[in-house]
C-alpha cells in the first residue's frame, strides 16, 4: 500500500467567520492556528499548506488573562545600533487591536516559508465590518 500524499488539486479551501468578542486570546490564536494548518482535515500533511481561510472580527474585544495588558512587552529591532523598540500590549492595543492578534498566531505557526504562506490567509478586523461577503463563510465557534 502506498503513503498517500495529497496534490495541490485535492484540497479544498473554506472560508471561516470568527467572531473574537469575549474569547481569551491566546486560546483563539491556538483554535486559528490550528485550521490554517489545516490540521482538521483527514489529507493533513506537515509539509504541505492545507488549511483554510479565517476572517477574525470584533478583535478590539479580545479578553487577555491575567496582568498581561501592563505586563507584557513586544519588542523589535530596526537594525541600526541602538534601535531595539518596545511597545506594551496595552499601547498596541489602543493603536493596533489586529496586530496583538496577529503577532499571537504567528507565534504558533511553522517559522518557515511555510508558516508566513499560511499566515497570509488569515484576515483580522477590529470591529465586525468586514469585505468577504462573497466567500460564502463558515461560521468558525467551536
Amino acid at each position: 500500500m502506498k503513503t498517500f500524499s495529497p496534490h495541490a488539486g485535492d484540497i479544498e479551501r473554506k472560508w471561516y467567520l470568527i467572531d473574537a468578542s469575549g474569547r481569551v486570546a491566546g486560546r483563539l490564536a491556538a483554535r486559528v492556528a490550528h485550521i490554517l494548518r489545516g490540521k482538521e482535515k483527514p489529507i493533513y500533511s506537515p509539509h504541505l499548506d492545507t488549511g483554510d481561510h479565517v476572517v477574525i472580527i470584533n478583535v478590539k474585544d479580545v479578553l487577555w488573562t491575567g496582568r498581561k495588558q501592563e505586563k507584557k512587552i513586544y519588542y523589535r529591532h530596526t537594525g541600526y545600533p541602538g534601535g531595539l523598540k518596545q511597545v506594551k500590549l496595552k499601547t498596541l492595543l489602543e493603536k493596533k487591536p489586529e496586530k496583538t492578534l496577529m503577532l499571537a498566531i504567528k507565534g504558533m505557526l511553522p517559522h518557515n516559508k511555510l508558516g508566513r504562506a499560511m499566515l497570509k490567509k488569515v484576515r483580522i478586523y477590529a470591529s465586525s465590518e468586514h469585505p468577504h461577503q462573497a466567500q460564502k463563510l463558515v461560521n468558525g465557534d467551536w
